[in-house]
């Protein structure tokens, strides 16, 4: 690989990307650009809720937050589509996501119409399709011990010039999806408004689109970083992007925004909904481990991220409380016992994907709040009863319903 011209630390702050200014703000950005925005955003949302109003429907906002979690995000994907066939699930004002949850959130972004799409993604593709080992070099210098081409190509099958013309369209309207990256040099969370991204017409804007789900999924040695090209201090550089989740595992918003400051920036008291969904278990899983040195950081890992999923939930609860929003959580059930035999085993996945479609189908019982703080920690039965991973899932093309062959 060509060496890197990275941005300097002093000129971080003012990179761009070139015909693409105002696409993207920092996870932590300061209060000054949140203002800036909401002020910039106030007439879409008040132009939206006008139009609610004369349909007489009551100004409420639902907000949809989906985390990481690799081939557990086929959970997020079964969930999403049976609260579709419960014929509950609303339209999201805002959709953010992380790694897998980036590859989810702009199908759920687009509603319905995309169910097939987002139920084969999670239940037709497996290992061979996502990854292609690259283990040795990796290990010798390399950037990982996976290569993501296949990932790249997946995408880009899902993401063609009409998906973008319909997030554009979405946009127009008022209504946000986010995809959070991590910028690894600056060790800071990055948000892309990928309906800016759709709405520009520049001719990048398709491959950017895709560049950033890929590096939003790209976890760090397992995919190798994802390159940005942008302009600072007249001269261009490379941004190196990777995983979401290294910094947040699931986000509601910029860390800087107050929701009732947007209230007052369009004269308007709004309700508002968010609904969670953690692609993964919030209860402790027991396993013995090795005493060797692979299984051991292993396992230290995956507990770390776990870790810090719960407490980026306890983050955006307080967030919620603070400013009246009602929260809702969904997270997979303690009694979810399939096991996958290796990385996005496509058994696993259908398994799991299956458990979160009857979980909503059925009626899903969203957690009031995280584990420890009126949620649980010791799920009650699930209704999944999931049966053994040689359960054979499908979507048939132009159904919108959940099919099953075994």
């Amino acid at each position: 690989m060509t060496p890197r011209d990275v941005v300097p630390e002093r000129l971080v702050d003012e990179a761009e990307l070139a015909g693409l200014e105002g696409v993207r703000l920092w996870g932590d950005a300061y209060s000054q650009q949140i203002d800036a925005i909401v002020k910039a955003e106030a007439q879409k949302i008040r132009a939206s809720i006008a139009l609610k109003a004369s349909s007489g429907a009551k100004p409420i906002a639902n907000f949809l937050a989906i985390s990481g979690g690799a081939d557990d995000g086929a959970y997020g994907a079964g969930l999403l589509i049976g609260w579709s066939a419960a014929r509950t699930r609303p339209e999201f004002e805002l959709v953010t996501g992380v790694s897998a949850g980036a590859l989810i959130a702009p199908f759920a972004y687009l509603g319905e119409r995309r169910d097939v799409q987002l139920g084969e993604i999670f239940t037709k593709y497996g290992r061979e399709d996502i990854v292609t080992a690259n283990v040795l070099p990796g290990l010798l210098g390399g950037s990982a011990v996976g290569d993501s081409a296949p990932l790249e190509r997946l995408i880009a099958t899902y993401v063609d010039q009409r998906f973008l013309q319909d997030v554009a369209r979405e946009r127009m309207k008022g209504r946000v999806l986010l995809i959070g990256t991590t910028n690894l040099d600056a060790q800071r969370p990055m948000l892309w408004d990928m309906g800016r991204i759709a709405m520009s017409n520049h001719p990048n804007a398709l491959a950017l689109f895709r560049k950033v789900l890929l590096a939003s999924a790209s976890v760090p040695g397992a995919f190798p970083p994802v390159r940005i090209q942008v302009r600072a201090g007249g001269r261009i550089y490379e941004e190196m992007h990777v995983d979401g989740g290294v910094t947040q595992q699931v986000f509601l918003a910029p860390s800087g925004l107050v929701f009732g400051d947007v209230d007052q920036a369009v004269g308007t008291r709004i309700a508002r909904q968010l609904y969670i969904i953690r692609n993964g278990k919030v209860t402790p899983e027991w396993q013995s481990v090795d005493e060797k040195t692979v299984a051991i950081a292993g396992r230290s890992i995956s507990t770390l991220i776990k870790t810090q999923g719960i407490g980026d939930l306890y983050r955006i609860y307080s967030t919620a409380k603070r400013d009246s929003i009602n929260f809702n959580l969904a997270t997979i059930p303690a009694d979810f016992v399939v096991k996958s035999e290796a990385p996005f085993d496509r058994n696993y996945m259908a398994s799991l994907f299956e458990c979160g479609y009857l979980q909503a189908r059925q009626g899903y019982p969203w957690l009031k709040a995280p584990p420890g703080l009126g949620g649980t920690t010791s799920a009650a039965p699930s209704k999944c009863s999931p049966r053994s991973a040689s359960s054979r899932h499908a979507f048939q093309p132009g159904q919108a319903a959940y099919v099953r062959s075994d």
